[in-house]
This record gives structure tokens, sequence and C-alpha cells, in this order.
């Protein structure tokens, strides 16, 4: 499967336990270890976790897909992380996304569009 068909399905998966904005940053021309992050937001940590466990669970039973590795899951998760090789989704509770501030720090990634990645 192509990078960006996995990133839609990130992004689906996320989209259907209510992440909030959900964003797409193509960095294969400025990191060497991925294509695109998936960014999205949620209201509270057992939200995180929601979105993480759906996430993984879609991807594992409708497409055989397996995180290389996952951190910062667990009911009070405040970033969870799944990596997905060309793929890495962070799932970020609304405060810690503004801490970290992955947009700034990642500014010069040009940003996809959903539509562009079905």
């Amino acid at each position: 499967m192509e990078p960006i068909e996995l990133t839609r399905l990130l992004a689906d998966a996320a989209d259907e336990k209510a992440a909030e904005d959900l964003l797409v940053l193509d960095v294969e021309k400025l990191v060497g270890y991925a294509a695109y992050f998936v960014i999205c937001s949620a209201r509270s940590g057992r939200q995180v976790q929601a979105i993480a466990d759906h996430v993984v669970r879609r991807l594992r039973t409708e497409y055989g897909y397996r995180p290389l590795g996952t951190d910062g899951v667990g009911i009070k998760a405040n970033w969870a992380v799944l990596d997905y090789g060309d793929v890495v989704m962070h799932v970020f509770r609304n405060d810690e996304r503004a801490l970290y501030d992955l947009e700034g720090l990642w500014q010069d990634a040009p940003r996809v569009e959903l539509e562009q990645a079905s």
C-alpha cells in the first residue's frame, strides 16, 4: 500500500472517533524515517486513548497493518504516537498539541488536503 493510502486510512479511522483539527504533513523531504505525519486533537485523555485504540484495531482487523511501535497510550494519555513506518500518527489532547506545536516545528512541511489523500 502506498504511504498516501495508509495516511488516508489513519485519518479516516481517527475521524470515526471524532478527532479534531486533523492535519496531514508531507515530511518526506524533511526527515529520513517517514513520508507523512497525521496530527489530530482530542478533548480528553480518554478520547486520545479511544482514537489510538480504534486506529490500531481498524488497521489491524480490516487491512492487516500493525504499528511498528506505539507510545503514550493509556487512560491518562496526553499524546499518543502510532508509528506505521512511512506514516506516523500523533494524537494530542488539545492543550498538549498547542504546547508541543508540531505544526510550527514542521512549518516547512507541505500540508496535504485530505481530499488529495484519497
